[in-house]
């Protein structure tokens, strides 16, 4: 693939900067952070120019908090400024990147998904007798900045924005320069970069043809089970040894005994929600009526946050178990009526 060249007047351009900047404060309007950006917005837009032009972007100033959904994480917040300056990067750089890109790759890209991923594995489902479910340990936490850095360079060819990506993954790190904030668009776009040397080795080296990768969950079917075996163990080295990343324990089972994969579990001709995806329902569902009956929320509130939640569900043959939890008593009175959505 020929490196891009000359990108970074692209990143400082003013357009950009505006879009980018449009595209970090989407749905934080009311954020102070935002608020305050935009009180001197023309000044703070050219001090952005400058930096990136410059090279002297100021880089690495986080916030820290943590999720728990479904497991603990530790999400790393850059600042605003920051967060503008990496949407302008992403709007230049996002071409090619995803032009590295394989068919069967399917996390942070435009027209693919979660559920492009899930409808894959479900056709895979039904292909093929055998599956190896593989995933790495703290993925983004794992990542060797060398390694990524001398990648990103086989991508892009600009000395100036080079020097910015570097600047960006050098600003976090784990242990033994190893690791990309989770929360960061950047970080994203990295990580996904950089399993994809692993999908062209499963398909161009390895021949694979049932493959599926979201981010760092990956899927390996086959109808041999002895070939398989040495797929996943050749893939497995590659992992380990070209990318320097640890694997967790693999999975290999019968494809009529279920995968466990993005929160559900599918079988050739049937899909079940998972038990973390339907303790994490409930329990969303019982703050979202509490919510309810306190009268925090308005009827249209309600509906508004209950509507991914049960499309969530839809994807998976869950029709009983929405019915049992929307019906039950113990989740709210009859006093007042819930309008449920989804079902």
């Amino acid at each position: 693939m020929k490196r891009a060249r000359n990108l970074i007047e692209k990143i400082a351009d003013l357009n950009n900067l505006h879009l980018a900047f449009y595209k970090a404060r989407r749905g934080k309007e009311a954020s102070p952070v935002v608020i305050e950006f935009r009180k001197n917005f023309d000044e703070n837009i050219k001090k952005l120019q400058s930096g990136i032009l410059n090279g002297n972007s100021e880089i690495g100033i986080y916030n820290y908090f943590k999720i728990y959904d479904p497991k603990e994480r530790t999400i790393c917040a850059a600042s605003f400024p920051e967060r503008v300056l990496q949407h302008a990067i992403i709007n230049i750089c996002h071409e090619k990147f995803e032009k590295f890109q394989i068919e069967d790759s399917y996390a942070t890209r435009i027209g693919k998904g979660q559920y492009s991923a899930l409808e894959k594995a479900k056709s895979n489902m039904k292909k093929y007798k055998y599956f190896a479910k593989l995933d790495c340990k703290k993925y983004f936490d794992s990542i060797p900045h060398d390694i990524l850095f001398e990648k990103l360079k086989r991508l892009f060819k600009d000395g100036d924005l080079l020097a910015i990506l570097e600047k960006i993954i050098n600003s976090y790190f784990v242990n033994e320069n190893r690791g990309l904030p989770i929360g960061s668009l950047t970080s994203q776009y990295f990580a996904n970069y950089y399993l994809a040397f692993a999908d062209r080795f499963a398909k161009q080296t390895l021949r694979i043809k049932g493959y599926v990768r979201y981010m760092d969950d990956i899927v390996i079917w086959h109808n041999d089970k002895t070939e398989l075996l040495e797929l996943v163990k050749n893939y497995s080295e590659y992992i380990e040894n070209d990318l320097n990343l640890t694997l967790k324990p693999i999975t290999l089972n019968k494809t009529e005994r279920g995968l466990s994969f993005l929160g559900y579990v599918l079988f050739p001709n049937l899909i079940r929600l998972n038990k973390n995806s339907k303790k994490r329902f409930v329990k969303k569902y019982e703050k979202y009526v509490s919510n309810l009956m306190k009268e925090e929320w308005s009827q249209e509130e309600f509906v508004l946050h209950t509507r991914p939640l049960f499309a969530f569900t839809q994807f998976a043959d869950s029709l009983d178990f929405r019915r049992k939890i929307v019906g039950a008593d113990i989740i709210r009175p009859q006093k007042k009526r819930i309008y449920a959505v989804g079902l």
